[in-house]
């Protein structure tokens, strides 16, 4: 398992932060090469919208990329959601808190607890790749800010 974590400090109140993070219709405005949909719903009867809902991200460019599907494991609005990646190359959890700073600004967090794809040759790959995944979340993130700020 490896953990990444970046976080970002945005301009807007605590709420929309949260409700900018889990308009998962609109992640790929911000989120580098990726576009999100909310696949099914949880026990709210709402998909994307609680726990038990599920998701699906393509991450890719045209039809070259790879699914990672997702079930929401903790809903907790407006400070945090987790999920569990349940596709067949991305495995383990993520987590999305936003922290309150003042009554116009907060913290975006976002964190991986990901199982290496490919045994071996992911765990020797990770260095290698980790500076570009790190430097295309930043990218995402700085995007995110903007997004949620207007």
């Amino acid at each position: 398992m490896v953990h990444v974590e970046y976080a970002i400090e945005v301009l807007a109140s605590q709420q929309r932060v949260f409700d900018a993070v889990v308009d998962w219709d609109h992640q790929g405005e911000w989120m580098l090469g990726t576009k999100v949909r909310a696949t099914g719903a949880g026990a709210g009867g709402l998909p994307g919208r609680d726990v038990g809902g599920e998701l699906s991200a393509f991450t890719g460019a045209g039809p070259i990329g790879f699914l990672d599907t997702m079930r929401i494991t903790n809903w907790d609005e407006p400070h945090r959601v987790d999920v569990v990646h349940t596709g067949r190359i991305v495995r383990g959890t993520g987590t999305m808190i936003v922290e309150r700073l003042t009554e116009d600004s907060s913290r975006f967090v976002w964190s991986e607890e990901l199982e290496l794809p490919l045994g071996i040759i992911g765990r020797i790959g990770w260095p290698v790749v980790r500076p570009m995944f790190g430097a295309g979340i930043r990218l995402s993130l700085r995007k995110f800010a903007t997004f949620a700020a207007r």
